[in-house]
Parts: C-alpha cells; sequence; structure tokens
C-alpha cells in the first residue's frame, strides 16, 4: 500500500509539473478580418427582369450593418418617396415605397453604405440591379464634378441626366437616372437605354431632384451626352510578392463605356435670402444693421416720427458700409437725435418673390438706447448746490490710431479715427525721414497724399513712395481734425521703418497653352487659399513684387466678360461660370529671391492640378 500510495504521489507530481508547464491566456483568433462583405444572393436575383417587387432583400456572408443610408444609397430613377433601407443579420432589405416605372432598369448604388457589424469593413461601389420590363439597359457614362473657382471635389452632390433636351427640363422635372459622387467628386451613372441626354450636377437642398432654387450650387455640359460601349483590351499585371517586381501582364477583353470623362464645374449663384440679420442702437449715437444678402445700391434709410417728420439718413448722420452694402453703421451727428432715446428708422432693401424675382420691401426699426448709470464719484456727492468745482474736467479729444504694424514699400499707411471726421486740415500732416539722429521733411509729400476711404470714413489712407530701409515719422498736430461730435484731435507722432530690398521677393509667371482670346487674371494665395493680390494677364506674362517669404498657390481664371473678378455662370442664359486652373505646386519664397517660372496650363490634367487631401481609409 505504501508503495501504491507513493505512485499514485508521484504521478500527481508530474501532471501538476507539467500543466505548470502551460501559459494561462485567451486562445488566439487569428488574424483581423479586413474583408468586406460578400454579396451571396438577392430577391429578386442581381439582374433580373420582368420584376416589379415592393420590397427587395439582398443577402450577405456575414452579419452587416448600414451606415448613412439615408443620404448614401441611391435609387435611379429617383421616385418621389425614397425607399426605406434597413439591416436586419446578414439581409439588406430595400422596401420601396412608391410605385415602380414600367419597362425600367432600376440600379440601387449603396455606395459605401453597407458594412461587417464587426469590423466596420465598407463594401465600397456595390450596385444592385433589375428591370421591370424584358431588358436590362447597360450603358453608362461618368466623369467627376469639380469646383469652377476652387477645383476642390464637389463631395455628395447628384449627377443627373435628362432624355429632355430642353433646358426647362432641369428646373421642371426629376432627373431621368441619377447618381451621387464620391469624396474624390467622380460618379458613374448606368442602367441607361441608347439616347440622348443633357447631364447636369446639383446640390439637391429640398429632396426635389431638379435646380427649383437659386441657393443650390450647379453645373451643366453644353454638349449632348450619347452613351456608347466599345470592345477594348485591358492589361492585368501580376506582382511577385517575394520581390515585388513584375511577374506577368495578361491581357483580357473588357467592354469600354463612353463618354467617361465629362468633367462638370460646379458653381453657386451666390443668391441668399433677404431679410435684417441684426440691428441694434449701440449706443446713442451709432446704428448697426446687418442684411443677410448683398444689396447693389445702398438701402434706402430714413428717420420717422422726428420733430421735423421724415428725415433721410444721410442728412443727419455719416454712413459707414461694407461693399456689399450688407453691413452698415449709422454715426449720428444731429443732437436732438442723439439725446432721444428712441428713434424709428425705415428702411427699403430688396427681397426675393416666390419666383426668385427681387421686389423692394420696406420695413420700419424702433431703435433703443438704453443709458448707462453712472456712479457719482465722492466729490460729487459732497458738493453743494451752486459749488464750483475745483479742478475742472479735461477737454475731450480723440486719438488717430494706427491700423498697419508695419507699412510695406507698395501699400499705404493706414490710420483710424474712433468717429467720422467733420474737418481735417490735411496740411497739419507732415512726412519726415531720419537720418542719423535729425529729422528731415519729405519733399513732395502733402494734402494730396491723404485720403478718406470712400466706404469707411474713419479710416485715413496716407499714400506715399516708400523707400527701402527708412526711417520715416509722420506727424499730426494737434487740432488738426475735428470730429462730427465737436470733439478734437490730439497730436500723433508715429515712428516707422520700411523693409530692406532683400527682405522681398518676386514671382513672375510666363503663360502659355490657353487662349489668348479670353481675357485671364491670375489670383496669388497664400496657404489657406486667401486671396492676396490679383493680376491681368499681359502678353502672356504676370509679375508678382514685394512678396515676403511665404509658401504661395497660384491659380489663373478665364474672365469671360473681362470685369477683372471671378464670376458665377447664368443658367438661364446659358453662360457657364468663370473657369480657374492652378499652377499644379505650391511655391516656396524665399528671401530675396525672384522666381521665374513657365506655365503650361494644361501640361497637367484639370484634376491633378490642385493636391487633394483624399479621406482617411482603413488600411
Amino acid at each position: 500500500m505504501k508503495r501504491t500510495l507513493l505512485y499514485a504521489m508521484a504521478i500527481g507530481a508530474a501532471m501538476l509539473a507539467i500543466a505548470s508547464c502551460a501559459s494561462m491566456g485567451t486562445p488566439s483568433g487569428g488574424p483581423r478580418d479586413e474583408d468586406p462583405p460578400i454579396f451571396v444572393t438577392s430577391t429578386p436575383l442581381q439582374g433580373e427582369v420582368e420584376v416589379t417587387p415592393t420590397r427587395a432583400v439582398l443577402t450577405f456572408n456575414e452579419l452587416v450593418t448600414l451606415k448613412d443610408a439615408f443620404t448614401k444609397v441611391v435609387l435611379s430613377p429617383p421616385a418621389s418617396q425614397v425607399p426605406r433601407v434597413s439591416s436586419l443579420g446578414r439581409r439588406v432589405i430595400v422596401d420601396f415605397r412608391d410605385s415602380l416605372l414600367p419597362n425600367t432598369t432600376y440600379t440601387i448604388d449603396f455606395g459605401d453604405a453597407i458594412a461587417d457589424n464587426n469590423e466596420g469593413n465598407k463594401l465600397e461601389n456595390f450596385i444592385y440591379t433589375f428591370s421591370t420590363g424584358p431588358t436590362l439597359d447597360s450603358l453608362m457614362v461618368s466623369g467627376m464634378v469639380l469646383g469652377a473657382q476652387d477645383l476642390e471635389p464637389a463631395k455628395g452632390v447628384y449627377v443627373g441626366l435628362h432624355s429632355n433636351l430642353q433646358d426647362s427640363a432641369f428646373k421642371k422635372s426629376r432627373f431621368d437616372r441619377i447618381a451621387k459622387t464620391d469624396d474624390y467628386g467622380k460618379f458613374v451613372i448606368g442602367g441607361l437605354p441608347a439616347g440622348e441626354y443633357r447631364i447636369y450636377a446639383l446640390e439637391d437642398r429640398d429632396g426635389d431632384m431638379a435646380w427649383s432654387s437659386p441657393e443650390e450650387s450647379l453645373a451643366f455640359y453644353s454638349q449632348i451626352i450619347v452613351p456608347t460601349a466599345e470592345e477594348a483590351v485591358a492589361s492585368d499585371t501580376i506582382y511577385n510578392l517575394l520581390t515585388g517586381e513584375i511577374d506577368t501582364v495578361k491581357s483580357r477583353n473588357r467592354v469600354k463605356f463612353l463618354p467617361n470623362n465629362i468633367l462638370l464645374r460646379s458653381y453657386n449663384t451666390g443668391f441668399k435670402q433677404q431679410y435684417i440679420t441684426k440691428y441694434e442702437r449701440i449706443d446713442s449715437t451709432r446704428i448697426n444693421i446687418l442684411l443677410n444678402a448683398a444689396e447693389e445700391q445702398l438701402p434706402r434709410l430714413e428717420l420717422v416720427g422726428t420733430p421735423r417728420g421724415s428725415v433721410p439718413v444721410s442728412e443727419v448722420a455719416v454712413i459707414e458700409k461694407s461693399a456689399t452694402n450688407d453691413t452698415l453703421s449709422l454715426w449720428l451727428k444731429d443732437r436732438d437725435l442723439i439725446n432721444n432715446d428712441t428713434l424709428r428708422l425705415a428702411i427699403e432693401y430688396h427681397r426675393a418673390d416666390s419666383l426668385y424675382n427681387l421686389q423692394p420691401v420696406n420695413d420700419t426699426l424702433r431703435l433703443l438706447t438704453q443709458r448707462k448709470f453712472v456712479k457719482p464719484t465722492k466729490a460729487q456727492k459732497t458738493k453743494k448746490k451752486g459749488e464750483l468745482d475745483s479742478v475742472p474736467e479735461p477737454v475731450p479729444t480723440f486719438d488717430f490710431k494706427l491700423l498697419s504694424s508695419r507699412v510695406e514699400v507698395n501699400a499705404p499707411m493706414l490710420l483710424e479715427v474712433p468717429v467720422p471726421l467733420e474737418e481735417f486740415n490735411r496740411a497739419m500732416v507732415r512726412l519726415e525721414t531720419k537720418e542719423d539722429s535729425l529729422y528731415f521733411t519729405v519733399a513732395g509729400f502733402g494734402p494730396d497724399n491723404i485720403a478718406v476711404d470712400s466706404l469707411n470714413p474713419r479710416k485715413i489712407i496716407v499714400s506715399y513712395p516708400w523707400e527701402y530701409d527708412t526711417s520715416y515719422r509722420l506727424t499730426v498736430d494737434s487740432l488738426a481734425a475735428l470730429n462730427i461730435h465737436g470733439i478734437f484731435s490730439d497730436d500723433l507722432q508715429q515712428d516707422f521703418t520700411t523693409r530692406k530690398e532683400s527682405d522681398y521677393g518676386s514671382l513672375q509667371f510666363n503663360i502659355s497653352g490657353i487662349t489668348d482670346s479670353i481675357p485671364r487674371f491670375v489670383d496669388l494665395l497664400d496657404s489657406s487659399e486667401k486671396r492676396l493680390r490679383s493680376l491681368p494677364v499681359e502678353n502672356g506674362k504676370v509679375l508678382f513684387e514685394y512678396l515676403l517669404p511665404a509658401t504661395y498657390t497660384v491659380r489663373i481664371v478665364e474672365d469671360f466678360n473681362g470685369n477683372g473678378r471671378w464670376d458665377p455662370g447664368n443658367f438661364e442664359q446659358g453662360i457657364g461660370p468663370d473657369l480657374a486652373y492652378y499652377y499644379p505646386e505650391a511655391i516656396e519664397l524665399k528671401q530675396n529671391w525672384s522666381q521665374e517660372i513657365d506655365w503650361n496650363v494644361f501640361a497637367t490634367p484639370v484634376d491633378k492640378m490642385k493636391a487633394f487631401k483624399a479621406p482617411k481609409k482603413k488600411p
């Protein structure tokens, strides 16, 4: 028994030793699933004809989910009611809430809305199709939608075809066939029968699949589209996975659908519904008005209900405005109106009617002033009636303020005053230069070098051909200016220095490859696409001088009406937008560099001119 017990104990100890060698942990589940769901079958079947389903059920090889189905899934031809799309287990269910057209090929483009339930791997560019008639139409057209002004891909906009070739169809009827652009602005419209079509792009805000509002961005193509198909040969390259070198190249027959390079240039008319966004009386002397949209002319403004009756604002106030007349500041100069706590302002501006025609509209605004309570000082509290102040209050004055921190040699000096001026003696302004430690008056500087800005009456512009690397002093004598409230200016003595010539650089472009028959100008942009300068092309050349070291982007604009600015198109008149093209590289300009660049505009394809950051995707 002892030997048996010792033997059993030895076996148990050995088993414990073996067990202790095994690591404790979760068993491996294999490599990460990076494959998207695989389509298995459907009801009706993929490509089935002579079916009129009220529901389509698609089955996949694993559990699936839908992402943003309402915005990503596109039914073509479009229906008056958008189908309801849902997922359940391994199935995607499409419920048609509208009757299907007879003898019509239907396509459902899911984009990348379908993904597996566990890892979120997307099934991209999946299209399901069937026909309510005996044939399945299979022609297709493809292309890209880019912004007319900035060449940015137009993402998530509809591209549609009309077999009705009249322009009115785009405004009054739903598209015959549609697709939606992807993140790169690309589109494919399939399921087309043979025929002639007009093609458009549309940012459809109201879901009617027609250009029913000028607020919607659009693009139209001047040529008629005729879908065709032809046989072609495609080459497939197979690489050696170990060496990365080409292993074999195989050729295969395929069908090529044309046209496959349609370029639509989208634009927005800039139309906005007009209304008063905000109005307020900042203080007793100033009224601010903000309109939602630009006005061609300054709105008609009158103060009503005053002791003098209706008074035009221009008689009792100075108007400060934006270039588009949508931001207004009214500086009151009539003392009776300033002292009146309640004012009524009549304003006439233009608002679009139901047909988007501009009509004059009148509003009357009630403006109140909240008087601030000023707490009396201790001296004022103890002051007896009739007693004179021992220390008289100082006479109020105002200061000129320098707007630009540094004056560039090619730009004016900008000054600002807090309230518009009534009088300004420009002869009391002097400019001097510093040599060694002494200042000398600049010959040729006088009143003609000083002007008040036409839009902002508080801005003073001092223009002069500044010299490089020079110390200046601008002096404004006290009492040189009187503002509309009867307050005189204090004196100003402003020292400033201009940059050295070596601080600047220049860029010259020698432009070719684009027609000279159309006026053109070149925009110089910063790295955030803000326009810094604009110059017309003369004899195929553009020269930008006095540039500071920075990274610049450049575009050229075909200025069809020659007005020197980018204009949107006019669909009713069949006029397309001005078209912009980009120099394909950012330009790093260094200090004291003068670069001359030969630019053949169309040497780079339009869709490759501008670097586009693609959306991040899973590897």
